[in-house]
């Protein structure tokens, strides 16, 4: 069954956000108060300030409601999502699909573009119905009762919820975890999923570390990548490593906390980002706000590391049609890509970070579109 859901915060809860806020207790600064030891406490300052004087969670509620949103049970999960249909009578159903520290804040920007190509400089024959849920464990699909909650699991249920709404013929796209979890889903329903369309790419990563050889048979662009993908194991593996091992232990922090909920995905916000990249601070703020009101850090956290996965085993290739459109922050190298993927589309762009559709949402729907537009 499939209900209808709105969003609808307590202003109870509201006020106490506001109390906790006012009450904000700051570590004193490290030396040189920078990024290289996390979230400078000068630069939280000013963004918590704005949280508490400024910004409209009942503005984002009301921007969030504009668009219809639905829930449903599957294998005793709930999922929430939005579901935006197209008046184009030949729109292609699209599957969108977030990841970590993200949320559906991720695609507002787009679903107009997606939904409606005439009012948004396309054609109608680039028109898109689009689907967009909240993954098990986060924000309104949260929390979680049970484990197991792997991007197969998630690709298969995924396939059952576009079954429900009446959908056998359509696309899949997603970047982070989005980007695993959108080859499951063609893995599942392969008959079904016409193109699957990944930001940053949809795995396998080099392996690490790199035989010399090996790496000498790369470009100069994929060197790049691994020679970053290194750098990330050794300076930003952290969060990994907590929330895959202790994702109840850190949860304890963070859904008392709203300014450490906030630190804790401005980090990866900031680490992400394309250089110049201009996320508003509203829309970042919205984005916490999912993590905060549904006290889904620890699920969240849980359901995106916390799975024990086959160390080495490969994917079976599904066939369809796959696309990469790889951003400047992002490191997908296509030899291990095409192992598991049929790549038909890959494109580089040597600007932008890891949230697409945040950044870049224009150059993402016309990547999509053009990806599409000889799939439909």
């Amino acid at each position: 069954m499939i209900k209808s859901f709105r969003i609808d915060i307590p202003q109870t809860a509201l006020d106490d956000l506001a109390a906790k806020l006012a009450g904000t207790r700051l570590p004193t600064p490290l030396p040189g108060d920078d990024w290289a030891t996390g979230v400078p406490v000068s630069y939280l300052a000013e963004l918590v300030d704005y949280w508490r004087t400024t910004y409209d969670w009942r503005a984002a509620e009301a921007e969030l409601n504009g668009f219809a949103q639905y829930t449903t049970e599957i294998e005793g999960q709930q999922i929430h999502f939005l579901h935006v249909t197209s008046a184009e009578p030949d729109a292609l159903p699209l599957l969108l699909t977030h990841g970590w520290p993200g949320s559906v804040v991720e695609f507002l920007d787009v679903i107009g573009p997606l939904t409606d190509p005439v009012a948004h400089g396309g054609s109608a024959a680039d028109a898109f119905h689009v689907v967009i849920p909240s993954l098990p464990g986060f924000g309104f699909s949260g929390p979680v009762s049970e484990g197991g909650w792997t991007a197969d699991r998630i690709g298969r249920v995924w396939a059952e919820l576009m079954t429900r709404l009446g959908y056998d013929r359509y696309g899949v796209q997603g970047g982070d975890i989005g980007g695993a979890v959108s080859p499951e889903v063609a893995r599942a329903a392969r008959a079904q999923v016409v193109g699957v369309h990944t930001n940053g790419g949809p795995g396998p990563m080099p392996p690490y570390p790199l035989a010399a050889d090996e790496l000498a048979s790369l470009t100069a662009l994929e060197q790049d990548r691994v020679a970053r993908i290194g750098k990330f194991m050794q300076e930003e593996f952290g969060y990994i490593a907590i929330q895959a091992t202790r994702p109840q232990t850190i949860a304890y922090g963070l859904v008392d906390s709203p300014v450490g909920q906030l630190a804790w995905i401005m980090d990866k916000f900031h680490a992400w980002t394309g250089p110049g990249s201009v996320i508003s601070k509203d829309r970042l703020l919205t984005n916490a706000m999912l993590y905060w009101l549904t006290g889904t850090a620890g699920s969240a956290a849980y359901v995106g590391y916390a799975q024990a996965q086959a160390w080495g085993a490969g994917k079976e290739n599904s066939g369809v049609p796959t696309a990469v459109l790889a951003f400047a922050h992002d490191v997908p190298v296509r030899k291990y890509v095409e192992q598991e993927n049929t790549v038909t589309r890959w494109n580089d762009v040597d600007h932008g970070g890891h949230f697409a559709a945040l950044e870049e949402p224009e150059l993402l729907v016309n990547d999509v579109r053009e990806f599409f537009s000889d799939l439909r």
